[in-house]
């Protein structure tokens, strides 16, 4: 039983983290070069690993129920408590809303053209956000079957397109070198969103329980997955086509039109468009499990039925209004979602380990690195956050 919940917490953890944020990967890094791309994905997934990391280090310290809310006032007090809070609402809120937003668009269309029908987009974000709410509801059992499912159909998918487009891979492209310095420091927001799995941690040490070797090797293979298949996905995405090319590809319609016009096939579109569908819903899935945790968490909810179709209330309901009244605002604030997952991924995990090993309280798990370690991972978070300032204002060059 323990396996079979180590793995599917795996899975949680890559499906969380495999998003629709891949596609947006090669457009991100289209002026990169894919030495260069290929090292800061890599450089990325070592920092978010880590942070990962140091959030069991905190748990051992906690009850196994503990979300963000509970360590963050054990450590860093009121304040640290009501920023945590704050991350946790506005990047979970505009993620859910975003995918609420485009996962009724796309089901919107589906049903119009496939089934004749004549639905508003308003109707199928109502239908997606009922759905994945009832699985989140039912329990982490239920999210880790359906995320199974999506999830294999996910690799099998990626796996065919894979399969279509290697022939298509040139040498000469992946040997192209930047063609601007800003774009390095542009790609790096976006890069580092593709790796955010933060938010579900406490959910599965919930699932999981304390046992800190099995949660270790959770994240470590969890976090590796994402890795493995950005790899391969950067290669087929910056090999087939040439910066040039990949430069002039008008957002991800384009990018998907020029990959499938090269391979001269349709099935190409349509495996993308099928990945796209199962990535929205295997990252809404992660991302609403852990907002759902929280507000279980904050607002003293117990496991009981009422309880749990409440917390699901103040979950799922915000992100449907926003998405159905306002959801080019919530689109837009996806644009800051970066900074607020740095505090939740970065600063708060820094923050209460320096606080808890300075405590001098006996740990049976440390990560490795101590003080020094602590210092890049803040460094970098430091160096995420100017570089998606930067690109706001308009000093760095704008990606996509």
């Amino acid at each position: 039983m323990l396996k079979n919940k180590t793995i599917g917490s795996m899975l949680i953890v890559a499906g969380t983290t495999i998003g629709a944020g891949m596609l947006a990967l090669p457009i991100a890094s289209a002026g990169l070069g894919f030495s260069t791309a290929i090292g800061l994905i890599l450089a990325t997934w070592m920092l978010m690993t880590y942070t990962a990391l140091l959030m069991l280090e905190l748990h051992q310290h906690a009850d196994r129920h503990a979300t963000l809310n509970t360590l963050a006032k054990s450590w860093l007090g009121k304040r640290g408590q009501w920023l945590a809070n704050f991350s946790v609402m506005f990047l979970f809120y505009a993620l859910c809303a975003a995918y609420i937003a485009g996962g009724g668009a796309q089901l919107q269309e589906k049903l119009n053209t496939h089934l004749a029908l004549n639905v508003a987009p308003q109707v199928g974000s109502v239908i997606i956000a009922f759905v994945i709410g009832t699985v989140v509801t039912l329990g982490t059992s239920k999210v880790d079957t359906l995320n199974r499912l999506l999830f294999t159909i996910k690799i099998v998918v990626l796996a065919s397109l894979f399969f279509m487009l290697t022939p298509y891979v040139h040498g000469q492209h992946l040997l192209e070198m930047p063609v601007e310095q800003g774009l390095i420091l542009s790609a790096i927001p976006v890069v580092f969103t593709s790796f955010g799995f933060h938010g579900s941690i406490p959910s599965i040490v919930k699932y999981v329980g304390l046992d800190i070797k099995i949660l270790r090797r959770v994240m470590i293979a969890g976090a590796a997955l994402p890795l493995i298949i950005y790899i391969f996905w950067q290669l087929i995405s910056q090999g087939i086509m040439s910066q040039t090319e990949l430069l002039q590809s008008s957002g991800l319609p384009g990018f998907v039109s020029s990959m499938a016009s090269i391979a001269n096939t349709p099935a190409v579109a349509t495996a993308v468009n099928i990945f796209a569908d199962l990535a929205l819903a295997t990252s809404f899935l992660g991302v609403s499990l852990g907002l759902f945790d929280f507000f279980a968490d904050a607002f003293k909810k117990g496991d009981g039925h009422k309880d749990r179709v409440k917390t699901a209330a103040i979950t799922f309901i915000p992100p449907l209004g926003f998405a159905l009244f306002y959801p080019q605002g919530f689109i837009m604030a996806l644009g800051y979602a970066a900074i607020a997952l740095v505090i939740l991924a970065v600063f708060l995990p820094v923050a209460m380990v320096y606080k808890q090993r300075a405590s001098q309280s006996k740990s049976d798990y440390v990560v490795t690195g101590g003080n020094i370690g602590l210092a890049l991972a803040a460094l970098s978070g430091l160096l995420i956050i100017s570089a998606q300032g930067l690109q706001m204002t308009g000093l760095l060059p704008a990606i996509g």
